[in-house]
């Protein structure tokens, strides 16, 4: 087989491909000759099907996988040899591509248009300054993280008269219509307009209140949730409604003692608030320091990515092979998201010089150790703070079975291993910062 590369030119090349008919005649010949013994025809035993007739029913297409393989086998060995970097996947160049005749061809000839990624330099220097940000975690953080664990393990009861933060479930009826909700639940607590507010604030079980559930919430979405009726039929609803009270539940925190530590941390748990409250700050600090991490990681990045700004690319060549391998895609589509996918790509190109220059290396202990702790904070946002370890372990695994889990999770591992790897190159100033001040950074 002939290879042939044309100059580069704006970063792109014509490879085209000569296939002689010693190239793919002995293969042709090898996959005709399986075909016969398996072929089954009327008229003729198992395999002893003529070689002519099999060639005439078979020929074409065996030919054309064969060239499609030598094809495809040929542009992947002169990428490899010659060091290419190239963007996306080669694409037929028709114009230069002959017409292919089966029938008597023997020489065929294929053309292809190739992209080569810029030359870039993303790496950075002793010159360049990053911010580590230091998060104070101070005693009223710990306080409403204290108060949040009581809240979270106290206890409902019932109560017979309602006071603030009562939960009250009853007969919801309309004065002048004909809506009734049975089994309403509302809570006063959560009604803007306090006058609504206090007509429930001590009242009893069995007591009847009037109220106006438009005025109390401002919001149809709340008044057709509390009704049991559309979102439509809430709009312009600015009837007064009877509110027969026949449950009230009451929620008491949890008391500060030993007890109340079991259940956050379990069997290891701290015995006295003392040891409870250096515990929780510990917690925080560490959740601190994940998100001072992430921001460290943002500004990297950032920093990066200002050195890829001025590289250009083959626009015109990313534009045709996305559409070409993303059937769905329109060009109108194309055209709204390009500039996002072409900083992909630049990030993508970045990352892989960064990680070849400082020998970084995806292990499979490195993604599953963060597939745990993305499973961990999932678990955190539903209240879930202290999940069994083999839970975790469990969770994640059947989270990196999903393709798009494993792919994202990796790429998660490699660009924080360039962060740190950064640390000892970068000139880095430690900054400490409160927590409202960290979060207005964003």
């Amino acid at each position: 087989m002939k290879i042939e590369q044309s100059e580069l030119k704006d970063l792109m090349a014509v490879v085209t491909l000569t296939i002689e008919p010693a190239d793919y005649q002995e293969e042709v010949a090898k996959q005709l000759k399986e075909v016969r013994h398996k072929a089954q025809m009327p008229g003729f035993r198992p395999g002893m099907v003529p070689a002519g007739l099999v060639k005439k029913m078979y020929g074409k297409g065996i030919l054309a996988d064969v060239l499609n393989k030598k094809v495809g086998e040929g542009l992947q060995k002169h990428i490899e040899d010659n060091k290419l970097n190239i963007l996306g996947d080669p694409l037929p160049n028709n114009e230069l591509t002959p017409k292919i005749d089966m029938d008597n061809q023997e020489t065929f000839v294929f053309a292809f248009d190739i992209a080569v990624a810029p030359e870039f330099d993303a790496k950075l220097t002793g010159k360049n300054k990053l911010t580590e940000y230091v998060i104070e975690v101070t005693d009223e953080m710990v306080n409403n993280q204290i108060q949040s664990y009581c809240e979270r393990f106290g206890e409902y009861s019932q109560a017979e008269e309602i006071a603030e933060g009562d939960i009250v479930k009853g007969i919801a009826k309309q004065v002048d219509g004909e809506i009734v909700k049975e089994g309403a639940i509302l809570n006063p607590a959560y009604m803007k307009q306090k006058t609504q507010q206090k007509k429930f604030i001590g009242a009893k079980k069995g007591d009847v209140v009037t109220f106006n559930p438009a005025k109390a919430y401002g919001s149809e979405v709340e008044v057709s949730s509390m009704l049991g009726i559309t979102k439509e039929q809430a709009t312009g609803l600015t009837s007064d409604f009877t509110f027969e009270i026949q449950e009230i539940t009451r929620h008491a925190a949890a008391a500060l003692n030993e007890e109340l530590f079991t259940k956050v941390y379990g069997e290891n748990a701290p015995k006295d608030e003392k040891e409870f409250r250096a515990r929780v700050k510990a917690e925080i600090e560490a959740n601190m320091a994940e998100d001072s991490k992430y921001k460290f990681g943002l500004d990297a990045k950032e920093a990066i990515m200002k050195k890829m700004e001025k590289i250009e690319f083959p626009v015109d060549f990313l534009k045709r092979w996305v559409l070409e391998t993303n059937e769905k895609m329109t060009a109108e589509e194309l055209e709204k998201d390009f500039d996002k996918m072409l900083e992909e790509l630049k990030w993508h190109l970045a990352k892989d010089q960064l990680m070849k220059e400082y020998k970084i290396d995806v292990q499979k202990e490195d993604v599953e150790a963060y597939a745990k702790e993305v499973a961990r904070m999932q678990f955190m946002q539903y209240g879930l703070m202290h999940v069994d370890d083999q839970y975790l372990t469990n969770y994640a695994n059947e989270m990196l079975k999903q393709e798009n889990q494993l792919r994202g999770i990796v790429e998660r591992v490699a660009e924080n291993k360039i962060y740190e790897a950064l640390k000892g190159i970068v000139k880095i100033e430690q900054k400490k910062i409160s927590h409202e001040e960290f979060g207005r950074l964003f």
